[in-house]
């Protein structure tokens, strides 16, 4: 049995929130509800909390995001940056609700960390809840760099500058450019506070800008690799070589057109789409670091998209445990096969967490 699992990437907020999925059900009867409103909901779920519980996924990057999601809107359309502000500070207060029903513990600390991992590994009073590490996606509801403090004391602890598109700070998937005017200082008061870089999405010039800003601890939350499906939604090569020198954990994504090349949304036969492919993107990173010490776990699972946008093999997430069985068979040590499910996460946090950044807010 899989002792644990980390999940580096869950918009499971934004789930509850914009789509109105009650994460408290089972998976199936989320499908059964949904089903009255076909072409209105992103794809059929897969992520519930039941069903994380049920995989033993553990612990996850649980994420803010100010994106609307509408059929007629291009991808890169947002609100103004103050609703993009209100609709993150109302996710945020859907991890609240969620952790004073007990469901889920929030994580900002490696003490923390430590003791619901332990928790989760020699469980002594029955399952614990799930453990929750808070980001954002997409930095256009911070204000302005001054905010970060506020962002901090809500128990943010990631950020990620970009998502489709440009903001206020960068530029990022499906567009070019550098950090704008605002992008360094935002960089440099996460750095102050401690909150860590997420470089997912980051536009390829934004993304070497900001590694020359940012001193702290970078990772990527669900990254693949473009030398084996091309697009600038991919990491190449010199991007996970100068990751893996900053000590980074590039988390796997499970989107299909991110995983195998050539792959078309609402084209594509979803059953020529296995968990083996996304074990090809984990064995590319290997190479490149010469170890598995760099790759985890960043599903994105209901990320705007649903089972028919996932590996055949995957009804919920519950089965995210099937990815150790391809490892094995691959002839990963078992080693190695814990690291990339959860240990490299935690280990990564641990040494994140356990910095002097000179300025504990």
């Amino acid at each position: 049995m899989t002792p644990l699992i980390f999940d580096a990437h869950l918009d499971l907020a934004w789930n509850a929130v914009e789509w109105n999925r009650d994460l408290m059900r089972p998976v199936a009867e989320i499908r059964e509800y949904e089903r009255q409103f076909e072409g209105i909901i992103p794809g059929d779920c897969t992520v519930s909390w039941p069903e994380l519980a049920r995989g033993r996924v553990g612990v996850v990057i649980a994420t803010l995001i100010a994106r609307l999601h509408r059929r007629d809107k291009p991808r890169t359309f947002y609100q103004s940056r103050e609703a993009e502000y209100a609709a993150a500070v109302g996710q945020r207060a859907y991890y609240t609700a969620m952790a004073r029903r007990g469901v889920i513990r929030e994580i900002a600390d490696s003490k923390t960390l430590d003791e619901h991992v332990a928790a989760w590994l020699e469980p002594a009073n029955g399952r614990p809840p799930i453990s929750v590490i808070l980001s954002m996606e997409g930095s256009q509801p911070i204000q302005s760099p001054s905010q970060i403090p506020e962002w901090w004391e809500m128990g943010l602890r990631i950020v990620g500058p970009a998502h489709y598109g440009e903001n206020p700070y960068c530029f990022g998937t499906g567009s070019e450019g550098g950090l704008k005017a605002d992008g360094p200082a935002l960089l440099k008061e996460m750095d102050k506070a401690g909150m860590l870089l997420d470089v997912t999405h980051l536009a390829d010039r934004s993304f070497w800008e900001a590694l020359d800003v940012f001193i702290g601890p970078v990772l990527a939350s669900h990254h693949n690799c473009r030398s084996l499906v091309s697009g600038d939604r991919q990491l190449a090569d010199e991007q996970i070589q100068a990751l893996i020198e900053r000590g980074a954990v590039i988390g796997a994504s499970f989107d299909n057109w991110m995983i195998r090349p050539g792959w078309k949304i609402g084209v594509s036969d979803p059953s020529t789409v296995t968990m083996e492919h996304i074990a090809d993107h984990t064995d590319h990173i290997c190479q490149l670091a010469g170890s598995a010490r760099h790759c985890g776990i960043g599903s994105d699972l209901d990320g705007g998209f649903g089972k028919e946008q996932s590996p055949h093999e995957l009804d919920t997430i519950a089965d995210l445990s099937r990815f150790a069985e391809i490892l094995d068979r691959r002839g990963y040590s078992h080693d190695d096969v814990e690291a990339i499910l959860y240990r490299n996460w935690v280990e990564f946090f641990r040494r994140a967490w356990g910095r002097d950044t000179g300025n504990k807010r």
